[in-house]
């Protein structure tokens, strides 16, 4: 099957995104014709303007992790029948003018996973960011045993076929890297589609530490399980 904006549904973890998520909503709706946010726990008025905006919305009561706020898109995308699953976060620093791209990419490479590349254009981030975001999509690619480029970016297209790879991660930050490395680990074929980095002003929900330390043990978790570590 071909991914098209009849055959996607838009997943949007949000956490107190009230700024952003109503004109991320709306962009989106440009080139899909569903989109779900998933409102994890949010104690300002994501899930109101999401919702003011044309999007599907289901809420956690209590924050639980941008990892578990996927999760919970991926099982009402299985109940609705979507073919293909487009990932990208609320907050603006993904372009939805660049969703085509992703249904392109993957419709010409037949990827199970399509994920966006932002290390191609560096202007924009952060310098700490980018070598965090480059030693870690070195080390990803380390044990898939395959160039990653970019390991952390969230803006991404799955064929339903991948189902049980995106169910499997981490309920955090993680998700991402695992997730490629479920992938790898599987077979399943993979596409990196370049995309624009923006950043401008939104506050990090990473937490330096607790996340840290989850990446770590990522980390530790893959290398200590299999040889592709070497």
């Amino acid at each position: 099957m071909q991914a098209s904006g009849d055959t996607v549904l838009a997943i949007i973890p949000a956490y107190c995104e009230e700024r952003f998520i109503g004109r991320v909503v709306r962009q989106v709706l440009q080139y899909v014709q569903t989109v779900l946010v998933v409102d994890d726990g949010s104690s300002d008025n994501t899930a109101a303007e999401a919702e003011a905006a044309g999007a599907k919305v289901i809420r956690h009561a209590t924050n639980l992790g941008k990892g578990a706020a996927l999760k919970t898109g991926l099982e009402y995308a299985v109940s609705v029948g979507a073919a293909f699953y487009l990932f990208l976060d609320g907050d603006g620093q993904h372009d939805p003018s660049e969703i085509p791209a992703f249904i392109e990419a993957m419709n010409c490479s037949n990827a199970h996973l399509a994920v966006g590349n932002r290390m191609r254009n560096l202007e924009q981030m952060p310098l700490i960011r980018r070598w965090t975001n480059q030693f870690m999509s070195w080390q990803i690619g380390r044990i898939c045993k395959t160039p990653i480029p970019d390991s952390q970016c969230g803006f991404r297209l799955a064929r339903k076929e991948l189902l049980p790879v995106l169910m499997a991660p981490s309920n955090r930050f993680e998700f991402e890297s695992e997730s490629i490395i479920l992938a790898a680990r599987g077979g399943f074929r993979m596409c990196f589609v370049p995309i624009r980095t923006i950043y401008t002003g939104q506050r990090s929900k990473i937490r330096p530490l607790q996340d840290t330390l989850r990446y770590l043990r990522l980390i530790r978790k893959y290398c200590d399980r299999s040889k592709w570590f070497k």
